[in-house]
């Protein structure tokens, strides 16, 4: 299992909600690491670059003027196979088809107003994270716990 980077984002909702510390926690005890941290209010013209491929389509409005609304919080995490375990954590997009136990199942209720992005493929995640990260706010560092988490033949 080869050792991924995928983008997160606790959006505006989430913020708001005052849910990071949760969800950080969540991402924290499954064992993924987290090497880039930072707030920032995404722009418009953030936006577009980010959701490029939504940018002709009817709802982009609604969905920039969402990721806009508020600061949001922008992780990079790492892990073995961390784009499919982020976005089994997450749940479905619409909270209210979100098993109890994701994120969005436990805490949303909403399809627009889903708390959390995450990358959805390695190719998306590396676009993504340059997007939101200079290569020097990537930390690269051993957890003195990792040995606990994972066998060294799984971080291959």
């Amino acid at each position: 299992m080869a050792s991924e980077r995928t983008l997160i984002l606790f959006k505006p909702d989430a913020v708001q909600r005052r849910l990071c510390g949760e969800l950080l926690g969540r991402i924290e005890n499954k064992g993924l690491k987290i090497v880039g941290l930072k707030m920032l209010q995404v722009t418009a013209e953030l936006s577009k670059k980010h959701y490029a491929e939504h940018v002709s389509k009817p709802f982009y409005p609604l969905l920039e003027s969402f990721i806009t609304a508020g600061p949001v919080v922008a992780l990079a995490v790492e892990g073995p196979e961390a784009v499919s375990v982020m976005r089994t954590m997450l749940g479905p997009t619409n909270g209210r088809q979100a098993a109890p136990g994701t994120i969005r199942g436990d805490f949303g209720v909403s399809r627009q107003m889903n708390l959390v992005h995450g990358s959805d493929s390695v190719e998306a995640a590396q676009k993504e994270l340059a997007i939101y990260f200079k290569p020097d706010e990537l930390i690269e560092y051993q957890p003195t716990l990792g040995q606990w988490v994972c066998a060294a033949d799984e971080l291959s």
